[in-house]
Protein backbone atom coordinates (compact mmCIF):
# COMPACT_ATOMS: atom_id res chain seq x y z
CA UNK A 1 0.00 0.00 0.00
CA UNK A 2 0.94 3.29 -1.01
CA UNK A 3 0.73 6.87 0.53
CA UNK A 4 0.37 9.82 -2.59
CA UNK A 5 1.75 12.91 -0.98
CA UNK A 6 0.91 16.33 -3.18
CA UNK A 7 3.01 19.18 -2.17
CA UNK A 8 1.65 22.57 -4.03
CA UNK A 9 4.51 24.62 -6.24
CA UNK A 10 5.48 27.98 -4.36
CA UNK A 11 3.80 30.94 -5.85
CA UNK A 12 5.65 33.25 -8.23
CA UNK A 13 7.37 36.09 -7.11
CA UNK A 14 5.41 39.34 -7.82
CA UNK A 15 7.86 41.47 -10.39
CA UNK A 16 8.24 44.79 -8.87
CA UNK A 17 6.56 47.75 -10.53
CA UNK A 18 8.79 51.33 -10.60
CA UNK A 19 6.84 54.51 -11.66
CA UNK A 20 7.94 56.00 -13.64
CA UNK A 21 7.38 60.51 -14.19
CA UNK A 22 7.62 61.96 -18.13
CA UNK A 23 10.22 61.21 -20.07
CA UNK A 24 11.51 64.79 -19.91
CA UNK A 25 11.92 65.14 -16.43
CA UNK A 26 14.57 62.44 -16.62
CA UNK A 27 18.19 63.42 -16.21
CA UNK A 28 20.43 63.76 -19.27
CA UNK A 29 22.70 61.21 -20.54
CA UNK A 30 26.58 61.44 -19.45
CA UNK A 31 28.54 62.73 -22.52
CA UNK A 32 30.66 59.58 -24.20
CA UNK A 33 33.91 59.38 -22.98
CA UNK A 34 36.16 58.78 -26.60
CA UNK A 35 38.78 56.33 -26.40
CA UNK A 36 42.48 57.50 -27.39
CA UNK A 37 45.10 55.78 -28.07
CA UNK A 38 48.19 56.05 -25.55
CA UNK A 39 50.49 56.71 -28.63
CA UNK A 40 47.93 59.70 -30.15
CA UNK A 41 47.79 61.38 -26.91
CA UNK A 42 51.20 61.54 -26.14
CA UNK A 43 50.50 60.73 -22.39
CA UNK A 44 49.31 57.43 -21.12
CA UNK A 45 45.58 57.51 -20.04
CA UNK A 46 44.97 61.47 -20.78
CA UNK A 47 43.84 63.10 -23.98
CA UNK A 48 45.97 64.92 -26.33
CA UNK A 49 46.15 68.61 -25.43
CA UNK A 50 44.04 71.23 -26.74
CA UNK A 51 45.66 73.38 -29.79
CA UNK A 52 47.57 76.49 -28.81
CA UNK A 53 44.82 79.38 -29.94
CA UNK A 54 46.11 81.62 -32.89
CA UNK A 55 48.31 83.43 -33.39
CA UNK A 56 47.40 87.08 -33.85
CA UNK A 57 48.34 88.98 -36.72
CA UNK A 58 51.29 91.25 -36.04
CA UNK A 59 52.02 94.74 -37.57
CA UNK A 60 53.15 94.80 -41.02
CA UNK A 61 57.04 93.98 -41.77
CA UNK A 62 59.10 96.39 -43.41
CA UNK A 63 58.96 96.66 -47.51
CA UNK A 64 62.21 95.49 -48.51
CA UNK A 65 64.13 97.34 -52.27
CA UNK A 66 66.42 95.01 -53.78
CA UNK A 67 69.02 97.18 -55.78
CA UNK A 68 71.67 95.61 -58.12
CA UNK A 69 73.99 98.88 -58.89
CA UNK A 70 75.23 101.99 -55.81
CA UNK A 71 74.22 104.76 -58.56
CA UNK A 72 71.22 103.57 -59.37
CA UNK A 73 70.53 102.73 -55.07
CA UNK A 74 71.70 106.52 -54.59
CA UNK A 75 69.43 107.85 -57.51
CA UNK A 76 66.36 105.97 -55.96
CA UNK A 77 67.06 107.01 -52.30
CA UNK A 78 66.83 110.79 -53.75
CA UNK A 79 63.75 109.50 -55.06
CA UNK A 80 62.14 108.40 -52.43
CA UNK A 81 62.87 110.49 -50.09
CA UNK A 82 61.45 113.48 -52.54
CA UNK A 83 57.70 111.57 -52.33
CA UNK A 84 57.92 111.66 -48.46
CA UNK A 85 59.01 108.46 -47.80
CA UNK A 86 60.43 107.83 -44.51
CA UNK A 87 63.36 104.78 -45.47
CA UNK A 88 64.47 102.70 -42.11
CA UNK A 89 67.72 102.48 -43.34
CA UNK A 90 69.29 101.29 -46.32
CA UNK A 91 72.28 98.03 -45.81
CA UNK A 92 75.16 97.48 -48.52
CA UNK A 93 77.54 94.51 -48.78
CA UNK A 94 80.39 97.63 -48.93
CA UNK A 95 80.55 101.58 -47.95
CA UNK A 96 78.50 103.55 -50.41
CA UNK A 97 80.08 107.29 -50.79
CA UNK A 98 77.54 109.58 -50.33
CA UNK A 99 74.72 107.88 -49.28
CA UNK A 100 74.82 109.21 -45.49
CA UNK A 101 74.39 112.51 -47.61
CA UNK A 102 71.21 111.19 -49.84
CA UNK A 103 69.92 109.76 -46.51
CA UNK A 104 69.95 112.98 -44.73
CA UNK A 105 71.88 112.26 -42.12
CA UNK A 106 73.20 114.93 -40.08
CA UNK A 107 76.83 114.96 -38.87
CA UNK A 108 78.11 112.31 -36.58
CA UNK A 109 78.20 113.76 -33.20
CA UNK A 110 80.86 110.63 -31.84
CA UNK A 111 83.73 113.21 -32.40
CA UNK A 112 82.01 114.83 -29.26
CA UNK A 113 81.76 112.05 -26.94
CA UNK A 114 85.58 111.39 -28.02
CA UNK A 115 86.75 115.05 -26.87
CA UNK A 116 84.65 114.76 -23.28
CA UNK A 117 86.48 110.82 -22.97
CA UNK A 118 89.55 112.46 -23.83
CA UNK A 119 89.28 115.64 -21.37
CA UNK A 120 88.21 112.96 -18.62
CA UNK A 121 91.46 110.98 -19.55
CA UNK A 122 93.44 114.04 -18.83
CA UNK A 123 91.95 114.89 -15.91
CA UNK A 124 92.62 111.93 -14.15
CA UNK A 125 96.31 111.42 -15.26
CA UNK A 126 97.04 115.04 -13.84
CA UNK A 127 94.49 114.07 -10.53
CA UNK A 128 96.40 111.47 -10.33
CA UNK A 129 100.02 112.42 -10.36
CA UNK A 130 99.80 115.41 -8.68
CA UNK A 131 98.67 113.59 -5.78
CA UNK A 132 101.24 111.22 -5.40
CA UNK A 133 104.04 113.26 -6.58
CA UNK A 134 103.35 116.52 -4.64
CA UNK A 135 100.69 116.02 -1.73
CA UNK A 136 100.76 112.04 -0.72
CA UNK A 137 104.38 111.66 -1.57
CA UNK A 138 106.79 114.60 -1.86
CA UNK A 139 109.78 113.59 -3.50
CA UNK A 140 112.26 115.38 -5.54
CA UNK A 141 114.14 113.01 -8.54
CA UNK A 142 117.09 114.25 -10.13
CA UNK A 143 116.56 117.89 -8.67
CA UNK A 144 113.25 118.66 -10.60
CA UNK A 145 110.51 120.33 -8.60
CA UNK A 146 107.73 118.42 -6.61
CA UNK A 147 105.12 119.74 -9.50
CA UNK A 148 107.27 118.85 -12.84
CA UNK A 149 105.13 119.56 -15.44
CA UNK A 150 107.29 118.50 -18.38
CA UNK A 151 107.34 115.01 -17.25
CA UNK A 152 103.96 114.63 -16.75
CA UNK A 153 103.34 115.01 -20.81
CA UNK A 154 104.00 111.09 -21.68
CA UNK A 155 101.20 109.65 -18.84
CA UNK A 156 98.71 112.14 -19.81
CA UNK A 157 99.13 112.01 -23.28
CA UNK A 158 98.75 107.99 -23.01
CA UNK A 159 95.44 108.44 -20.75
CA UNK A 160 94.00 110.76 -22.80
CA UNK A 161 93.95 108.37 -25.67
CA UNK A 162 92.76 105.51 -23.83
CA UNK A 163 89.42 107.02 -22.51
CA UNK A 164 89.11 107.96 -25.96
CA UNK A 165 89.37 104.90 -27.43
CA UNK A 166 87.48 103.29 -25.07
CA UNK A 167 84.63 105.84 -24.29
CA UNK A 168 84.50 105.93 -28.97
CA UNK A 169 83.78 101.92 -28.70
CA UNK A 170 81.35 102.00 -25.91
CA UNK A 171 79.38 105.22 -27.12
CA UNK A 172 79.24 103.51 -30.54
CA UNK A 173 78.01 100.26 -29.49
CA UNK A 174 75.24 102.33 -27.46
CA UNK A 175 73.98 103.89 -30.07
CA UNK A 176 74.00 101.17 -32.34
CA UNK A 177 72.19 98.53 -29.78
CA UNK A 178 75.01 96.17 -30.61
CA UNK A 179 74.96 94.61 -27.19
CA UNK A 180 76.76 90.93 -26.99
CA UNK A 181 73.32 89.14 -25.88
CA UNK A 182 71.11 91.21 -28.80
CA UNK A 183 69.75 89.15 -31.69
CA UNK A 184 70.84 91.21 -34.78
CA UNK A 185 67.83 91.58 -37.37
CA UNK A 186 68.65 90.32 -40.79
CA UNK A 187 66.40 91.38 -43.75
CA UNK A 188 67.76 90.21 -46.56
CA UNK A 189 70.86 87.98 -46.66
CA UNK A 190 71.85 88.90 -49.86
CA UNK A 191 72.72 92.27 -48.33
CA UNK A 192 76.08 90.69 -47.18
CA UNK A 193 76.87 89.63 -50.70
CA UNK A 194 76.37 91.78 -53.63
CA UNK A 195 72.67 93.28 -53.19
CA UNK A 196 71.80 96.81 -51.95
CA UNK A 197 68.39 96.61 -49.15
CA UNK A 198 66.20 99.48 -48.69
CA UNK A 199 64.52 99.09 -46.04
CA UNK A 200 61.01 101.16 -45.22
CA UNK A 201 58.65 100.92 -42.19
CA UNK A 202 54.50 100.72 -44.00
CA UNK A 203 53.51 102.05 -39.96
CA UNK A 204 55.94 105.00 -39.98
CA UNK A 205 55.14 106.11 -43.82
CA UNK A 206 51.25 107.91 -44.82
CA UNK A 207 51.68 105.90 -48.28
CA UNK A 208 50.35 102.42 -48.23
CA UNK A 209 52.32 99.12 -49.58
CA UNK A 210 51.37 98.97 -52.99
CA UNK A 211 52.03 102.85 -53.65
CA UNK A 212 55.78 102.30 -51.76
CA UNK A 213 56.18 99.21 -53.92
CA UNK A 214 55.58 100.59 -56.97
CA UNK A 215 57.62 103.52 -56.37
CA UNK A 216 60.52 101.82 -55.95
CA UNK A 217 60.30 99.67 -58.86
CA UNK A 218 59.96 103.19 -60.51
CA UNK A 219 63.15 103.67 -59.09
CA UNK A 220 65.15 101.04 -60.29
CA UNK A 221 64.50 98.29 -57.91
CA UNK A 222 64.63 94.75 -59.07
CA UNK A 223 62.62 93.00 -56.40
CA UNK A 224 60.41 94.68 -53.87
CA UNK A 225 59.86 92.19 -50.92
CA UNK A 226 57.75 92.26 -47.49
CA UNK A 227 59.40 91.21 -44.68
CA UNK A 228 57.75 89.77 -42.14
CA UNK A 229 59.53 90.01 -38.36
CA UNK A 230 59.38 87.87 -35.17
Amino acid sequence: MYLIITIPEPPAAATPVVECGPVSDLPPPPPPVLAVPAIEAGVPGLLPPAPPPPRPPGPAGPVLGVFEDEDVLLKAITKVRKEGVNIHEVYSPFPVHGIENALGYNRSRLSIAAFLFGMTGTCLALTMMIYMMTIDWPMIIGGKDFLPFPTFIPVTFEMTVLLSAFGMVGTFLVISDLKPWGKAKMFDIRATDDKHIVAIELEKNKLDKTKISKLLKASGASEVNEKQMD
